[in-house]
């Protein structure tokens, strides 16, 4: 898994200088609406191109799931592909933002890379193999519970507002319950930041695989547990995500449990 790894790495970088180019000139960009709230500018374009024809270099025949471009076909390996995680935030000059990238081989997660290009911080993931960030070993916190736990999140959006009025009942259950919540608006950093302990919890309605699936292998790697909040599949096909370390995970899914 070591050269898909440095493939996947390589790419991400790609993607993340990208979009670094354009972070200055945020007012010159065509920007464009995909649905209420949701943009694409051509910064997303032009970093998905750069991350998809860097990882074709070295692997002409794998597929790719990337989020502006669509399905890809291939063979049995797929790369999940998210160019920036946070395209409001960029378009707003706001510096949270990342590169996500996953690789699937036969339906299995193998691979995770999330690179943060503005603190130029690089999360690393390879099944079996644990989780790094920058190189060195990263593994969820030890708090035994809701106490005292900082909590990540995001608002429901999209087509996703109908969970809004259970989401507000969560929101304050958990701001009761912990010492605070967190949304700073890039899922793929918000689960690194469960993997390496400085969130000790996460939840989210209506994500999709491309801003998950890396995020997903790194908290797994890093001793943490991630699943779907709601029935109906795994976490990367319902996009209803609930993640911590063991026992904040077990205790803030009793605590949401009431409003689902």
């Amino acid at each position: 898994m070591q050269a898909l790894l440095n493939t996947a790495v390589k790419a991400a970088r790609k993607g993340g200088d990208t979009a670094l180019r354009y972070l200055n000139r945020v007012a010159d960009l065509d920007v464009r609406s995909k649905a209420r709230n949701e943009f694409v500018s051509q910064v997303d374009h032009a970093a998905e191109a750069a991350i998809i024809e860097s990882i074709r270099e070295r692997y002409p025949h794998h597929g790719f799931l990337a989020e502006e471009s669509g399905t890809h076909p291939g063979n049995e390996y797929l790369w999940i592909v998210d160019p920036l995680d946070g395209t409001t935030n960029f378009l707003h000059g706001f510096p949270v933002f990342s590169v996500s990238l996953a690789l699937q081989v036969r339906g299995q997660l193998e691979v995770g890379v999330v690179y943060d290009p503005c603190r130029q911080e690089l999360f690393t993931a390879t099944r079996g193999g644990g989780a790094q960030l920058d190189g060195r070993r990263i593994r969820v916190s030890a708090r035994p519970g809701l106490d005292g736990a900082l909590i990540g999140t995001g608002f429901p959006f999209r087509s996703n507002d109908e969970w809004l009025p259970k989401y507000l009942a969560m929101l304050q259950a958990v701001m009761e319950a912990t010492a605070g919540v967190r949304r700073p608006g890039s899922a793929a950093l918000d689960l690194c930041y469960v993997a390496a302990g400085r969130l000790d919890g996460f939840w989210e309605f209506g994500l999709h695989a491309w801003d998950i699936a890396a995020g997903v292998l790194m908290i797994r790697e890093a001793g943490g547990m991630v699943a779907s909040l709601t029935p109906g599949g795994e976490v990367l096909d319902t996009g209803n995500v609930i993640a911590g370390a063991p026992k904040v995970h077990e205790a803030l899914r009793a605590l949401l449990a009431p409003h689902l």
